[in-house]
């Protein structure tokens, strides 16, 4: 028991939807369509704000805890663009872009997404002083 641990999990809240599907996003519609479950209930509403979020956490041998959140705010598209990424990238466009993050891809989220947000607020949070 001398070893860390991390762990992750994220989600993303829509305004309209009073902050659904929020925690559970992974498992809010099959897996796979998530994004489309979540255009066919917003339908045609017009206030597509939305935020995804990220939630790491570090355990170090002795118990302590470090916790660290990335958040990304955003709005949902009226369609699915793109094929990169997985979840709600296709749908989920990010403040001040005009492109989906399934548009974006994975060098844009590397650097940019609300998980690398996380990860680097967890890498602040757990160095030396």
């Amino acid at each position: 028991m001398d070893a860390w641990v991390v762990g992750e999990d994220s989600g993303i809240e829509v305004d309209a939807l009073g902050g659904e599907p929020g925690v559970a996003s992974a498992r809010w519609a099959e897996a796979g369509s998530q994004h489309l479950a979540l255009l066919d209930r917003l339908g045609d509403e017009p206030n597509r704000a939305a935020r995804m979020i990220a939630h790491a956490v570090a355990i170090a041998p002795d118990g302590r805890e470090v916790d660290a959140v990335g958040v990304i705010e955003g709005g949902i598209a009226f369609e699915p663009r793109g094929t990169g990424g997985f979840g709600y990238d296709p749908v989920f466009v990010p403040e001040g872009e005009v492109k989906t993050m399934a548009e974006l891809g994975d060098q844009w989220k590397r650097v940019h997404s609300h998980r690398a947000r996380a990860a680097e607020a967890l890498s602040a949070a757990l160095a030396p002083n």
